[in-house]
């Protein structure tokens, strides 16, 4: 499990490996990821937005934008979460991400940036 609190906002994420799959001729492996967004402030607030980095150890890194998460733009009052889940496609086994969540909140419609700690991806069988 990774961890992390900024501004009274605290992410949990956790990791799966799905299994590998043939597209295009290649090979890709398939890693999901579940993401608690837990509000330990005072005010309710809102994701709006977020922002991804994902690390592939055979490709580029790719930068990913989009409005809420998986369709959704959560309002999480004080003492409550929004847990949430969904995937990553790799050319590798071994891979990363990480981001930040772009949040209002309610009380005085002041936006913050929430950020998302650094998440590993690893095959079982890449481990030595």
């Amino acid at each position: 499990m990774f961890t992390q609190v900024t501004k009274g906002i605290k992410i949990s994420v956790s990791t799966t490996f799905e299994g590998t799959f043939f597209k295009n001729y290649k090979v890709h492996y398939a890693f999901g990821y579940t993401v608690t967004i837990e509000n330990l402030g005072k005010d309710t607030v809102q994701l709006i937005a977020r922002h991804w980095d994902v690390f592939d150890a055979l490709k580029e890194t790719e930068t990913v934008d989009g409005e809420g998460v998986i369709g959704r733009k959560p309002v999480i009052k004080p003492g409550k979460s929004h847990t949430y889940s969904s995937g990553c496609l790799l050319a590798s086994p071994v891979g990363a991400m990480r981001g930040h969540y772009h949040m209002v909140n309610f009380t005085d419609a002041e936006g913050f940036e929430v950020e998302i700690p650094t998440f590993k991806f690893v095959a079982p069988f890449a481990i030595n």
